[in-house]
């Protein structure tokens, strides 16, 4: 059986690294009013003769596939950390408000802070942790079923974004797109701002693998984990503050981009049934194909108007958040 997994990640890891091959490379040479597939692929390889098509190239689109990547991955990966640590299929970085609050805290940041993007990282990191605390809190009061998790995370999320609202609404020049922000999308995404983001996701993905044993045993049972000498508790909000970080590094460049988290893990546990040892880079590298995918089809559906990748997310993520509360049997 285990060899069988084991065989089934390696395959779905190849397909994973072929599709995302596919879409960066067709999200780099899409074809536009301003660009034909040609030049496009002229600029990549440098025989451009248009500085134009060089700057399309270089300049907008690749940051753009790179930070949907990036911001894919840290996604995915968090919302995998979440649901190892809390058993709940449901939880995801969006679900439980940790996107909301990294989202207002990130306003808040360029607020207080307009012309430091490293204090708006921060402050997103605040916000994701703090959202993450409060969710935490009203559920261990309210008592930590799945349903009671969801309905915190729902609360504590509202909450949020009624405040990045009335920041967008009494300064609405703290963002210069408060519907893509919070919708999502990577319209804006620069160098800089991965640049930025970089070191804490790379901490972050570095945090998960190093924690992966460890959400095994979790799978096991508390009871059982304990007995194997894992320290149950510790282990379990180091991954919730892993996935917070990973969340608010994607916020930070992104927006308010959902339902990543919450498909891919489901979808890579529905396909491959193998512990995060394999699941982890599987959900990084399907988030990477989701995210880029989304973006290259929000910018060449309705050209010459581009919809937020997050328009598309949430209509693929809503059926499918409905999709698995209709799958479940009992309450947990």
């Amino acid at each position: 059986m285990a060899a069988d997994a084991s065989r089934r990640a390696v395959l779905a890891l190849v397909a994973g690294g072929l599709c995302l091959a596919l879409a960066m490379a067709a999200s780099l040479l899409a074809r536009t009013g301003a660009l034909s597939t040609a030049e496009a692929w002229h600029a990549l390889t440098g025989a451009a003769t248009s500085s134009s098509a060089h700057l399309i190239v270089w300049g907008v689109r690749l940051p753009r596939v790179l930070a949907a990547c990036a911001c894919g991955v840290s996604l995915a990966v968090s919302g995998a950390l979440l649901q190892a640590a809390l058993d709940n299929d449901l939880a995801s970085p969006q679900v439980m408000g940790i996107n909301a609050g990294a989202g207002f805290f990130a306003l808040a940041g360029t607020l207080l802070f307009p012309f430091s993007g490293v204090a708006r990282q921060l402050m997103a990191l605040v916000g994701a942790l703090v959202s993450t605390l409060m969710v935490y809190l009203v559920a261990r009061r309210a008592g930590a079923a799945r349903t009671t998790l969801v309905l915190a995370g729902v609360a504590v999320s509202s909450l949020m974004s009624a405040g990045s609202n009335a920041i967008v609404t009494i300064w609405p020049k703290t963002v210069v797109d408060k519907l893509a922000f919070s919708l999502g999308g990577l319209t804006g995404a620069t160098v800089s701002q991965l640049t930025l983001s970089a070191p804490f996701m790379v901490a972050g993905l570095g945090a998960a693998l190093l924690l992966a044993p460890g959400l095994d045993l979790l799978a096991l049972g508390d009871e059982t984990a304990i007995g194997l000498g894992l320290d149950v508790r510790r282990h379990r909000v180091v991954a919730i503050v892993c996935a917070a970080t990973l969340a608010a590094a994607a916020v930070s460049v992104c927006g308010m981009l959902g339902f990543v988290g919450l498909m891919v893990p489901n979808l890579v546990r529905m396909a491959v049934r193998c512990g995060l040892r394999w699941g982890l880079p599987l959900c990084a590298i399907w988030g990477a194909v989701l995210l880029v995918t989304c973006d290259l089809l929000a910018r060449v559906l309705f050209f010459p108007y581009e919809l937020p990748a997050g328009l598309l997310l949430s209509l693929l993520g809503a059926p499918f958040f409905i999709m698995l509360l209709m799958r479940r049997r009992r309450p947990r």
